[in-house]
Protein backbone atom coordinates (compact mmCIF):
# COMPACT_ATOMS: atom_id res chain seq x y z
CA UNK A 1 0.00 0.00 0.00
CA UNK A 2 2.95 2.12 1.00
CA UNK A 3 4.37 1.48 -2.79
CA UNK A 4 1.55 2.28 -4.48
CA UNK A 5 1.38 5.75 -2.55
CA UNK A 6 4.66 6.71 -3.58
CA UNK A 7 4.29 6.06 -7.45
CA UNK A 8 1.30 8.46 -7.68
CA UNK A 9 2.94 11.05 -5.71
CA UNK A 10 5.88 10.84 -8.24
CA UNK A 11 3.78 11.25 -11.10
CA UNK A 12 2.13 14.15 -9.90
CA UNK A 13 5.47 15.75 -9.10
CA UNK A 14 6.72 14.79 -12.53
CA UNK A 15 3.79 16.01 -14.05
CA UNK A 16 4.32 19.08 -12.77
CA UNK A 17 7.50 19.81 -13.29
CA UNK A 18 7.01 19.50 -17.18
CA UNK A 19 3.57 22.08 -17.20
CA UNK A 20 6.10 24.30 -14.96
CA UNK A 21 8.79 24.01 -17.95
CA UNK A 22 6.26 24.30 -20.54
CA UNK A 23 4.82 27.77 -18.89
CA UNK A 24 8.79 28.99 -18.40
CA UNK A 25 9.51 28.53 -21.95
CA UNK A 26 6.46 30.42 -23.47
CA UNK A 27 7.12 33.16 -20.98
CA UNK A 28 11.00 33.12 -22.15
CA UNK A 29 10.14 32.79 -26.12
CA UNK A 30 9.42 36.56 -28.08
CA UNK A 31 5.96 36.01 -29.62
CA UNK A 32 5.83 37.39 -33.45
CA UNK A 33 2.97 39.43 -34.16
CA UNK A 34 0.86 37.88 -36.83
CA UNK A 35 1.35 40.22 -40.56
CA UNK A 36 -1.85 42.62 -40.80
CA UNK A 37 -4.30 41.63 -43.79
CA UNK A 38 -3.33 43.68 -46.86
CA UNK A 39 -5.41 47.44 -46.94
CA UNK A 40 -8.02 47.06 -49.56
CA UNK A 41 -6.97 49.50 -52.07
CA UNK A 42 -9.74 50.85 -54.44
CA UNK A 43 -9.05 52.64 -57.84
CA UNK A 44 -10.84 55.39 -57.88
CA UNK A 45 -11.92 56.73 -62.47
CA UNK A 46 -10.02 60.04 -63.25
CA UNK A 47 -12.47 62.77 -63.60
CA UNK A 48 -13.07 64.27 -66.67
CA UNK A 49 -11.25 67.15 -68.07
CA UNK A 50 -12.42 70.16 -67.43
CA UNK A 51 -13.43 71.10 -70.84
CA UNK A 52 -15.29 68.36 -71.05
CA UNK A 53 -17.37 68.58 -67.78
CA UNK A 54 -17.91 71.89 -69.54
CA UNK A 55 -19.46 71.35 -72.78
CA UNK A 56 -21.59 68.89 -71.19
CA UNK A 57 -22.38 65.26 -72.10
CA UNK A 58 -20.10 64.13 -75.15
CA UNK A 59 -22.23 63.78 -78.18
CA UNK A 60 -22.93 60.31 -79.99
CA UNK A 61 -20.08 59.32 -82.53
CA UNK A 62 -22.34 57.36 -85.75
CA UNK A 63 -20.27 54.37 -87.28
CA UNK A 64 -18.40 54.85 -90.04
CA UNK A 65 -19.98 54.05 -93.44
CA UNK A 66 -18.24 51.12 -95.11
CA UNK A 67 -16.26 52.39 -98.60
CA UNK A 68 -17.49 50.42 -101.86
CA UNK A 69 -14.37 49.74 -103.77
CA UNK A 70 -15.16 51.84 -107.28
CA UNK A 71 -15.37 49.54 -110.45
CA UNK A 72 -12.79 50.50 -113.04
CA UNK A 73 -14.03 52.34 -115.70
CA UNK A 74 -14.49 49.84 -118.53
CA UNK A 75 -11.72 50.60 -121.24
CA UNK A 76 -12.49 51.89 -124.65
CA UNK A 77 -11.59 48.94 -126.85
CA UNK A 78 -9.39 50.42 -130.11
CA UNK A 79 -10.27 48.97 -133.15
CA UNK A 80 -7.72 46.59 -134.30
CA UNK A 81 -5.40 48.05 -136.37
CA UNK A 82 -5.90 46.40 -140.08
CA UNK A 83 -3.01 44.52 -141.70
CA UNK A 84 -0.90 46.01 -144.54
CA UNK A 85 -1.92 44.43 -147.86
CA UNK A 86 1.05 43.07 -149.40
CA UNK A 87 1.57 45.06 -152.54
CA UNK A 88 0.75 43.33 -155.96
CA UNK A 89 3.33 41.80 -157.61
CA UNK A 90 5.03 43.93 -160.42
CA UNK A 91 4.27 42.28 -164.06
CA UNK A 92 7.94 42.38 -164.36
CA UNK A 93 8.70 40.39 -161.16
CA UNK A 94 9.28 36.75 -160.85
CA UNK A 95 7.00 34.52 -158.80
CA UNK A 96 8.95 30.96 -157.29
CA UNK A 97 7.08 28.16 -155.88
CA UNK A 98 10.33 26.68 -153.67
CA UNK A 99 10.09 22.82 -152.70
CA UNK A 100 12.46 20.34 -151.55
CA UNK A 101 12.56 16.20 -151.79
CA UNK A 102 13.49 16.61 -147.93
CA UNK A 103 10.21 17.92 -145.57
CA UNK A 104 10.88 20.75 -143.39
CA UNK A 105 13.63 21.81 -145.36
CA UNK A 106 14.79 25.67 -144.64
CA UNK A 107 14.94 27.83 -147.66
CA UNK A 108 16.70 31.33 -147.49
CA UNK A 109 16.63 33.52 -150.63
CA UNK A 110 19.78 36.33 -150.32
CA UNK A 111 20.41 35.56 -147.03
CA UNK A 112 16.39 36.22 -146.19
CA UNK A 113 14.54 33.22 -144.40
CA UNK A 114 11.51 32.49 -146.54
CA UNK A 115 9.97 29.79 -144.57
CA UNK A 116 10.11 25.58 -144.98
CA UNK A 117 9.75 23.75 -147.63
CA UNK A 118 7.35 23.92 -149.64
CA UNK A 119 7.17 28.03 -149.47
CA UNK A 120 6.53 30.64 -152.34
CA UNK A 121 8.51 33.88 -153.13
CA UNK A 122 5.88 36.09 -154.87
CA UNK A 123 7.80 39.30 -155.97
CA UNK A 124 11.35 38.79 -156.36
CA UNK A 125 12.92 41.20 -158.77
CA UNK A 126 14.42 39.46 -162.35
CA UNK A 127 18.26 39.07 -162.21
CA UNK A 128 20.78 36.42 -160.43
CA UNK A 129 19.49 35.60 -156.78
CA UNK A 130 21.25 33.36 -154.47
CA UNK A 131 19.28 30.44 -152.95
CA UNK A 132 20.34 28.25 -149.98
CA UNK A 133 18.21 24.98 -148.59
CA UNK A 134 19.30 23.16 -145.61
CA UNK A 135 18.04 20.12 -143.70
CA UNK A 136 19.28 18.56 -140.68
CA UNK A 137 21.30 15.56 -141.55
CA UNK A 138 21.74 16.36 -145.62
CA UNK A 139 24.44 18.76 -146.62
CA UNK A 140 22.86 21.75 -147.83
CA UNK A 141 22.76 23.21 -151.71
CA UNK A 142 24.01 26.84 -152.30
CA UNK A 143 23.11 27.94 -156.29
CA UNK A 144 22.84 30.68 -158.02
CA UNK A 145 19.36 31.01 -160.11
CA UNK A 146 18.68 33.80 -162.83
CA UNK A 147 15.13 34.97 -161.85
CA UNK A 148 13.15 36.09 -164.80
CA UNK A 149 9.57 37.18 -164.75
CA UNK A 150 6.50 35.19 -164.48
CA UNK A 151 6.09 31.87 -162.38
CA UNK A 152 8.84 29.56 -161.64
CA UNK A 153 8.69 26.34 -160.04
CA UNK A 154 12.20 24.95 -158.26
CA UNK A 155 12.47 21.42 -156.83
CA UNK A 156 15.57 20.91 -154.68
CA UNK A 157 16.88 17.69 -154.54
CA UNK A 158 18.72 17.31 -151.36
CA UNK A 159 19.10 13.59 -151.98
CA UNK A 160 21.28 13.95 -154.80
CA UNK A 161 24.57 13.84 -154.96
CA UNK A 162 26.32 16.95 -155.55
CA UNK A 163 30.21 17.53 -156.72
CA UNK A 164 32.04 20.24 -158.78
CA UNK A 165 35.82 20.37 -157.55
CA UNK A 166 38.87 21.21 -159.40
CA UNK A 167 42.36 22.01 -158.76
CA UNK A 168 45.83 22.63 -160.78
CA UNK A 169 47.98 19.89 -159.94
CA UNK A 170 51.73 18.89 -160.99
CA UNK A 171 51.95 14.95 -161.45
CA UNK A 172 55.43 13.52 -161.04
CA UNK A 173 56.95 10.80 -163.14
CA UNK A 174 59.98 8.77 -162.72
CA UNK A 175 61.59 10.98 -164.59
CA UNK A 176 60.33 14.60 -165.24
CA UNK A 177 56.72 15.90 -164.40
CA UNK A 178 53.77 17.28 -165.94
CA UNK A 179 50.70 20.27 -165.22
CA UNK A 180 47.47 19.79 -165.69
CA UNK A 181 44.02 19.78 -163.79
CA UNK A 182 41.74 17.16 -161.59
CA UNK A 183 38.34 18.27 -162.06
CA UNK A 184 35.68 15.49 -160.03
CA UNK A 185 31.97 15.60 -160.29
CA UNK A 186 29.67 12.75 -159.21
CA UNK A 187 29.82 11.32 -162.81
CA UNK A 188 33.68 10.98 -162.00
CA UNK A 189 37.17 11.93 -161.64
CA UNK A 190 38.96 13.44 -164.50
CA UNK A 191 43.11 14.40 -164.90
CA UNK A 192 42.88 17.54 -168.18
CA UNK A 193 46.56 17.56 -169.25
CA UNK A 194 48.68 18.53 -172.21
CA UNK A 195 50.49 14.90 -171.92
CA UNK A 196 47.77 12.46 -173.34
CA UNK A 197 49.35 9.49 -172.14
CA UNK A 198 49.07 10.41 -168.59
CA UNK A 199 45.27 12.08 -169.46
CA UNK A 200 42.10 10.03 -167.61
CA UNK A 201 38.57 10.03 -166.59
CA UNK A 202 37.43 7.66 -164.23
CA UNK A 203 34.13 6.86 -162.18
CA UNK A 204 34.57 7.41 -158.46
CA UNK A 205 33.89 4.60 -157.72
CA UNK A 206 36.61 2.87 -160.15
CA UNK A 207 38.83 3.86 -158.04
CA UNK A 208 41.26 1.61 -155.79
CA UNK A 209 43.17 4.10 -154.05
CA UNK A 210 42.37 7.73 -153.31
CA UNK A 211 44.24 9.29 -150.06
CA UNK A 212 46.12 12.60 -149.38
CA UNK A 213 49.32 12.83 -147.11
CA UNK A 214 49.77 16.03 -145.67
CA UNK A 215 53.01 16.09 -144.66
CA UNK A 216 54.11 14.75 -147.85
CA UNK A 217 52.14 17.39 -149.32
CA UNK A 218 51.07 15.17 -152.15
CA UNK A 219 47.53 13.19 -153.36
CA UNK A 220 48.04 9.70 -154.20
CA UNK A 221 44.94 8.50 -156.73
CA UNK A 222 45.22 4.76 -157.82
CA UNK A 223 43.01 4.28 -161.34
CA UNK A 224 41.03 0.45 -161.09
CA UNK A 225 43.07 -1.50 -164.03
CA UNK A 226 45.48 1.94 -164.44
CA UNK A 227 48.38 4.09 -163.52
CA UNK A 228 49.18 5.21 -159.70
CA UNK A 229 49.13 9.44 -160.12
CA UNK A 230 51.71 11.28 -157.41
CA UNK A 231 49.89 15.10 -157.12
CA UNK A 232 51.32 17.85 -155.91
CA UNK A 233 50.32 21.58 -155.73
CA UNK A 234 51.88 23.87 -158.11
CA UNK A 235 52.57 26.28 -154.71
CA UNK A 236 53.61 23.44 -152.64
CA UNK A 237 50.85 23.99 -150.69
CA UNK A 238 48.98 21.06 -149.05
CA UNK A 239 45.89 22.98 -147.82
CA UNK A 240 44.15 22.70 -151.41
CA UNK A 241 45.15 19.07 -151.66
CA UNK A 242 43.38 18.40 -148.75
CA UNK A 243 40.02 20.23 -149.56
CA UNK A 244 39.72 18.67 -152.95
CA UNK A 245 40.17 15.30 -151.12
CA UNK A 246 37.55 16.04 -148.74
CA UNK A 247 34.69 17.18 -151.06
CA UNK A 248 35.57 13.88 -153.36
CA UNK A 249 35.63 11.56 -150.84
CA UNK A 250 32.42 13.02 -149.40
CA UNK A 251 30.86 11.86 -152.31
CA UNK A 252 32.24 9.17 -152.94
CA UNK A 253 30.58 7.78 -149.36
CA UNK A 254 27.34 8.62 -150.36
CA UNK A 255 27.55 7.33 -153.74
CA UNK A 256 28.52 3.98 -151.94
CA UNK A 257 25.34 3.97 -149.65
CA UNK A 258 23.28 4.43 -152.85
CA UNK A 259 22.52 8.43 -152.89
CA UNK A 260 21.42 9.18 -156.81
CA UNK A 261 24.15 11.35 -158.45
CA UNK A 262 22.95 14.92 -159.48
CA UNK A 263 22.98 15.38 -163.72
CA UNK A 264 25.81 17.15 -164.87
CA UNK A 265 24.80 21.05 -165.02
Amino acid sequence: MEVTVNRRVLLLVFGGFVILAAIVFSLLTPSRPAPAPPPNVVVKPAPPPASDLSAGPLPTMAAPTPRVPRKPAPKAETAPVPAEPEPAPSPDAGILHIDADVPGAQVFLDRVFLGTAPVDAPNVKPGAHQLNVSAQGWEGISDSIAVTPGPRDILVKLKEVRLDAHIDVVHKHRMGSCKGRLVATPQGLRYETADKGDAFSAGLLDLDGFEVDYLQKNLKVQVKKGKKYDFTDPDGSADRLFVFHRDVDKARARLKKGDPPAGPK
